[in-house]
């Protein structure tokens, strides 16, 4: 039997949009672009073809348009994983929901998903400038835990390796981490024989859950030399980002295909930062562009 979703849990606005993103089913493509600026964008659909609609919410901003024939929705999701969280579900129930009868529909349709973003890098061979695509995310934020069948979908040897190598086994206040591959043919157009493709964590905040210490004293100081040393069947950890996580796992429990990539703003070796990346990051766009 179909499920009924009920006002309180799929918000639907009068002008039958999607609660936060302000979105009608109609205007969702089935290829989908994210960026957490919404700034960027713009960007990405600067090289569209021809635009069908522009639409603004907050930090949400879409718009759908067509490239070289393909038809592409770019949403921002602004910064986090609860963000992620926000995005997947409305995007989820644009295209798999009917919003006149509030059932699931007799179809269900899989979105193609690549998220566009930055990243700091973990590793020498991760420079400023390095595009990574992330085939395995590790999310530390805890979103996937809240629903059922996580289990199912994630790396658990990986999870318990993490753990272990991190010391956070029987910790009560270390995070429960999850591991999420993603879609491997998403991963195999996208990153093209360009890309790093590596292990991605997928951070609750950028300064202390990422290592960086200002005026708080770090839990472990030493944190980021473990994550930077822990290896997993021949891979390692080679960025730090706040997305990615959520992304993959979402996108496998609802059916749908999805892979991030990002460009390394800032190499934690090296000790480096590049904060005149903006240009730099349109060449990652326009590959993204090719791929989907």
């Amino acid at each position: 039997m179909k499920e009924y979703f009920a006002p309180s849990e799929l918000i639907i606005n009068e002008d039958g949009s999607v609660f936060h993103l302000h979105l009608k089913p109609e205007q969702l493509a089935g290829k989908v672009i994210l960026v957490g600026d919404p700034g960027r964008v713009a960007l990405v659909a600067s090289h569209f073809d021809s635009k069908e609609c522009e639409v603004e919410s907050r930090e949400f901003k879409t718009i759908t348009g067509s490239y070289k024939g393909k038809r592409i929705t770019v949403t921002s999701t602004g910064i986090g994983c609860d963000n992620i969280d926000i995005v997947m579900n409305e995007l989820d129930a644009l295209a798999n929901i009917d919003f006149n009868t509030r059932y699931e529909k007799e179809e269900l349709k899989s979105l193609e998903i690549v998220r566009i973003g930055t990243c700091g890098g973990l590793q020498p061979y991760t420079p400023v400038g390095t595009f990574i695509c992330s085939e395995i995310s590790v999310g530390v934020d805890g979103l996937l835990n809240f629903y059922e069948g996580r289990n199912a979908v994630c790396d658990l040897p990986l999870e318990r390796a993490l753990l272990n190598h991190l010391g956070w086994s029987g910790n009560m206040c270390a995070p429960a981490p999850y591991a999420i591959h993603a879609d491997s043919g998403m991963v195999e157009r996208i990153a093209g024989k360009d890309m790093v493709r590596g292990i991605t964590v997928a951070c609750g905040g950028f300064f202390g859950p990422q290592g960086r210490k200002l005026r708080i004293p770090l839990a472990d100081p030493h944190q980021n030399e473990k994550i930077e040393r822990f290896e997993y069947q021949g891979r390692r950890i080679t960025n730090f980002e706040m997305e990615s996580s959520a992304l993959a796992g979402l996108s496998r429990l609802q059916g749908h295909k999805a892979t991030t990539v990002c460009m390394v703003i800032a190499n934690r070796v090296a000790k480096e930062a590049n904060t005149g990346y903006k240009n730099q990051i349109d060449d990652l766009i326009k590959l993204v562009l090719e791929r989907i």
